[in-house]
């Protein structure tokens, strides 16, 4: 048995078949009901065309049509690509066009954008539309595409194949660092590195091969322990889909997505007490802080039942020491996991639990991290030394069709294979990573490295500050300016600039407080929850 997600998921469907896999509001299907479904898609996906390494667009809101579509191009060993729902022409086309898709599975909604784009997608073989609320700008269905549920309808499940651990997994960046990139993995390297982090989530010993897995659910669905996962965050993104969906579904779990398409932290709590949720996946400050208002105004007078939550994970962004302990206060029995990865790897991080003290951007090493200098000398803990961030272990195979960026990301240092996402970091004494922020951000203020990471943090730590982001602008004097973008909280007295830069010369050294503070009513930021630095930069210049 191979370690390759359909096969996994096929061995699970045939252990708990009659449990719950994906539910979407009020619309749950088993295990055995998910499998069949996806069979039923990869047979249509197969009818028109596809076979191995097709690019499958899933162009979706979280549903489970997403998961099944996801689930059929595995089965197929075919390629789904994740593809941002906020796109709009260029942006779709140019993803899209440079994954080669074959094929486009899109809510309805959407459904106008992939009209405009369609004729310029030369691969295109197959369109299929997945009915929600909205319509097409028209009204009507989009010509030419085949209903999701009807292609369901018209053939029986594909028969299961032998699959193989070298076929691809491609995971597209959400392109904060440039045009968006796929990120390319061998699917067993994925599938391992899942199943290993995830059965300890779970509270189970890691099985010691594929073969082992379905064993090791039913022990886990005996024991009334499989996960049951809600990724408040797009499956679009690699937070989502890894933390929230592909490690617990590894695991035998379930996984909730929510039909509200922005984050609703009443209807996280609500149905965190309705269906006993295990796991929450949020991505850092800006989704704990709604979640954290919820749980104060309660459901009716009372208090939401949170007594089912094992663990709260977070990636992609900083999560900070205070937000941390504010959720373990309401929450006393929650592990938080603050990981440190990006699409591109994984390398450290930080679990934070009652009695354990919480603390911001620092975390410890996996056992394949290092950090190196610019030159390729490892950082000697304790120096104080700002470095690169390797990851090592599961590295990707390189960017799709960008050998020169892939060059540049992935490199070999003494025999080794690293990716280098871009982190700069120092090494503790104890050999614990201290993140600075993402080079690529750093702003060069009167000769001096600026993190925008570190400032923010501060920033967030003023009275009545909801969220900040902190930005270079071009300035006569230093070269560039470091400018905070600040969103107040909306119960918070009114706070100044003064008040703001002298809030972060208490906490930082003076050159790295914010020449200038802009207020704003909501800090921009994509859906995921990652900073959006360009639309911030505009706001900070005017422009």
């Amino acid at each position: 048995m191979e370690m390759h997600f359909a096969t996994v998921w096929e061995a699970i469907a045939d252990t708990i078949g009659d449990r719950v896999a994906v539910r979407h509001g009020d619309l749950a299907r088993t295990w055995s009901a998910f499998d069949e479904r996806a069979a039923r898609l990869a047979a249509g996906f197969a009818a028109a065309g596809l076979g191995r390494d097709a690019k499958i667009g899933m162009y979706l809101y979280n549903s489970n049509e997403y998961l099944e579509t996801q689930y059929a191009g595995f089965k197929l060993r075919a390629i789904p690509v994740n593809v941002n729902y906020r796109y709009l022409d260029e942006e779709l086309w140019y993803l899209l066009d440079n994954a080669d898709a074959e094929a486009i599975v899109f809510h309805t909604s959407l459904a106008d954008r992939v009209d405009r784009v369609r004729a310029r997608l030369p691969k295109l073989k197959l369109l299929v539309q997945v009915d929600d609320a909205g319509t097409p700008a028209d009204g009507t269905p989009l010509a030419g595409a085949v209903a999701y549920e009807d292609l369901l309808a018209a053939h029986d499940p594909a028969p299961r194949v032998r699959r193989d651990e070298g076929d691809l997994y491609m995971l597209y960046t959400g392109g904060t660092t440039g045009m968006p990139k796929g990120v390319m993995y061998a699917i067993g390297g994925m599938t391992e590195s899942f199943v290993t982090g995830g059965f300890p989530l779970a509270g189970a010993a890691v099985p010691a091969d594929a073969a082992g897995i379905p064993a090791a659910v039913r022990q886990l669905a005996e024991a009334g322990t499989l996960p049951v996962s809600i990724p408040t965050c797009p499956l679009m993104h690699g937070t989502g889909v890894w933390l929230g969906a592909l490690i617990p579904h590894l695991a035998g779990g379930q996984v909730i997505t929510l039909p509200s398409r922005s984050l609703d932290g009443h209807e996280v709590f609500r149905t965190v007490e309705e269906q006993r949720v295990s796991n929450i996946v949020i991505v850092g400050d800006a989704m704990a802080r709604p979640l954290i208002r919820a749980l104060d105004e309660g459901a009716g007078g009372r208090p939401y039942d949170t007594s089912s939550l094992k663990l709260m994970i977070s990636s992609g962004v900083m999560w900070t020491a205070e937000v941390k302990n504010d959720i373990i206060e309401r929450v006393p029995q929650i592990v938080l996991l603050d990981a440190m990865g990006s699409s591109e790897g994984s390398m450290g991080m930080q679990i934070t639990m009652k009695g354990v003290p919480a603390d911001t951007a620092r975390f410890q090493q996996t056992p394949t991290t290092k950090v190196f200098t610019e030159d390729g000398r490892p950082v000697v803990p304790g120096s104080g030394e700002p470095g690169l961030v390797a990851a090592g272990g599961n590295v990707p195979l390189g960017y799709y069709k960008d050998a020169e960026k892939s060059a540049r990301t992935f490199k070999v240092i003494d025999g080794q294979r690293y990716s280098f996402p871009g982190d700069w970091a120092t090494v503790e004494a104890d050999g614990s990573i201290r993140l600075l922020g993402r080079g690529s951000q750093c702003i060069n203020t009167g000769g001096e490295k600026v993190y925008p990471e570190e400032v923010e943090e501060a920033v967030k730590r003023t009275a009545g500050v909801e969220d900040c982001l902190v930005v270079g602008v071009p300035d006569e004097r230093f070269g560039e300016a470091v400018v905070a973008v600040v969103a107040m909280a909306a119960e918070a007295d009114a706070v100044d600039e003064a008040v703001v830069i002298a809030s972060v010369k208490g906490q930082l050294a003076g050159f790295k407080a914010p020449k200038r503070v802009v207020f704003v009513r909501a800090v921009p930021r994509a859906p995921n929850g990652k900073a959006d630095y360009k639309t911030a930069k505009a706001l900070a210049t005017g422009e």
